[in-house]
């Protein structure tokens, strides 16, 4: 069997010196029966190596739990890799930022009071060592050496960007090579003094991240290691993006002449991304560095591969720099032909006040609890209370809204309170009737010392000054969400005012289309008419559309669609400005300037 070690000055395989020359694309943002095709085309770029992040909240989202089916079957894609004839690099964390929610923790991990996250915190060591052991179960009869396409597993992530607890990182070790992983295993850091400093420990490899400056940069991780090869772990070769900013591309000539700089030193190098794909679902994280940023839908990247999976200019320049350096096939992946473009009626079929009781159980508090007192990880929650002012006007104020909020009094929409506007004060109308709020986790902060703050209404409520109790609160469960919609077709649970279809509608609402389809096909799901909310096609969630962008479409899955009848359902929090939803033959991930 081969064998993967790390010499002087090269890694060696068999012996030889080897440059690993990898792409990144997390299974977990890819549709499993996509991961073949994506594979392939990273094969006919010319990359050796395919790394992936394990998003543990994914896996696990309860304790005991620790799912591997579907589009969570890491066995199944690193067989994929392997059947490909590429390599595999692990990073199971288990902290990994990647703008994914919670950077990958879990939510009910860090519901407990004594958990401190990435330190040597016993509570917090006894889950991570649960969930790693579940991972290497996977992984450790896949290693290189046992016929398997893995080469490196790293350990932690960015680790020195945020402590320095060496007997933390020296258990993360231990329980790894316990759990039977005998390769090379790595660190990586921004090559920053302070934090390679912060970030390395004996025994591991170092590895840095970067997009630039790549001679620069190695010479600063050499001086770090003197001994070794050299390699950029995250070659940034573009950027996410967040809602209410724009989308962000990077100069393909620009990133190619960086990456061939990086290869003539001899550098090895894993391309971040090669292959971002899709935070479906509610999987997306957010920042916050004095303002809230959630992070959008669409993990495009500006990678070499976009979202649908096509080749970009950027994946014929770095294609060639790669020629200069190792072998690439002959073959290149085929061109894209647009998408089919067509309209359908959206009808509107259920207010989500008017279907509460069928997506969540509602209970009484005194206080007003918050999501992770609710344990409601995720999505949307509905919090009501009787006022009992005079009825003259009043200031209605909460501690903190985390992330947005949708008033109503007796029904009627009164206003909306957003984190990354940081309000949390609104005046009402009238101080007496049913306040109603609607809250939306719009993501988890993925990085720095927000991991694990908790989500909803934070703080308490106040009217006039004076605390508000008494309080009923549903927490939604989003899944419910496509059956309600097609079983409240007809089911009268919408106001004579939305019974005009080519009017615009005031959210929240359930709404539902159908199509047909000759054959199941990737779509481009046009929502720029919509305000926000989330979308569904036959029960798979698409992920969350804003208005704001500068995400404008949502990519559609191909193996998400079938032949013959389609089912869209749509639930809008702010409103419809249209009737209908239109699908267009090619993604809009907005504007690119500011």
């Amino acid at each position: 069997m081969p064998e993967f070690a790390i010499g002087a000055d090269d890694f060696l395989l068999d012996g030889k010196p080897h440059q690993i020359i990898s792409g990144a694309m997390h299974y977990f943002r890819v549709h499993p029966e996509q991961w073949a095709d994506r594979i392939r085309k990273a094969r006919l770029m010319g990359l050796n190596t395919i790394e992936t992040y394990v998003a543990w909240n994914a896996h696990a989202p309860r304790r005991g739990e620790f799912i591997t089916d579907g589009g969570l079957d890491l066995g199944r894609y690193l067989s994929l890799i392997a059947a490909e004839g590429m390599h595999a690099i692990v990073r199971p964390g288990p902290y990994i930022c990647a703008e994914w929610d919670n950077g990958g923790l879990p939510a009910w991990l860090l519901r407990d009071a004594a958990v401190r996250p990435r330190s040597s915190e016993p509570t917090y060591l006894d889950a991570v060592t649960e969930f790693l052991r579940q991972v290497y179960e996977i992984v450790a009869p896949l290693q290189v050496q046992h016929g398997g396409p893995v080469v490196l597993v790293q350990i932690e992530n960015e680790y020195g960007a945020y402590g320095d607890d060496k007997d933390y990182l020296a258990e993360l070790v231990r329980v790894t090579r316990e759990s039977g992983i005998t390769l090379p295993l790595t660190t990586i850091d921004q090559p920053v003094p302070e934090m390679l400093e912060a970030g390395r420990l004996p025994g591991l490899h170092m590895t840095a991240s970067f997009g630039s400056r790549s001679v620069e940069r190695l010479a600063t991780l050499r001086e770090f290691q003197p001994t070794g090869p050299l390699m950029c772990m995250e070659f940034w070769d573009g950027w996410f993006d967040s809602w209410g900013t724009h989308h962000h591309t990077t100069s393909a000539e620009q990133s190619a002449s960086d990456l061939d700089a990086l290869l003539a030193a001899g550098g090895s190098v894993n391309l971040y991304m090669f292959h971002g794909g899709t935070n479906f679902g509610l999987t997306n994280g957010a920042n916050h560095k004095g303002r809230y940023l959630p992070i959008t839908t669409s993990y495009d990247y500006d990678a070499p591969l976009d979202e649908a999976g096509n080749p970009t200019e950027k994946y014929f320049a770095f294609r060639d720099v790669i020629a200069k350096y190792a072998p690439v096939p002959d073959e290149q992946p085929a061109a894209s032909a647009p998408a089919l473009a067509f309209d359908v009626p959206l009808e509107v079929t259920a207010s989500l006040l008017a279907v509460e009781a069928q997506l969540g159980e509602r209970r009484a508090h005194h206080d007003l609890p918050t999501f992770d007192e609710l344990h409601h990880d995720r999505g949307l929650a509905l919090y009501s209370t009787q006022l009992e002012g005079d009825g003259g006007a009043g200031i209605l104020s909460f501690g903190e809204v985390r992330d947005r909020a949708w008033l109503f009094l007796d029904g009627v929409p009164v206003g909306v309170l957003s984190r990354d506007a940081h309000e949390r004060v609104l005046a009402l109308p009238a101080a007496r009737g049913e306040l109603t709020v609607l809250v939306e986790d719009q993501g988890r902060v993925d990085y720095g010392t927000r991991i694990g703050e908790e989500k909803g209404l934070i703080g308490g409520a106040r009217l006039d000054g004076v605390p508000i109790t008494g309080w009923s609160v549903t927490p939604l469960d989003l899944e419910r969400v496509p059956g309600v919609a097609t079983a409240s077709l007809r089911g009268g649970y919408l106001p004579a005012a939305a019974d005009a279809p080519a009017a615009p509608v005031a959210g929240p609402v359930l709404a539902h289309a159908s199509f047909t389809l000759g054959a199941a096909t990737d779509l481009f799901l046009d929502t720029s008419a919509w305000g926000k909310g989330f979308a569904w096609i036959n029960d798979f969630a698409l992920g969350r559309y804003w208005r704001r962008g500068p995400q404008q479409t949502l990519y559609v899955p191909g193996p998400a669609t079938r032949d013959g009848v389609n089912e869209l359902v749509v639930l809008e929090l702010d409103v419809f400005t249209g009737a209908g939803a239109s699908f267009v033959d090619r993604p809009s991930l907005g504007h690119t300037e500011v």
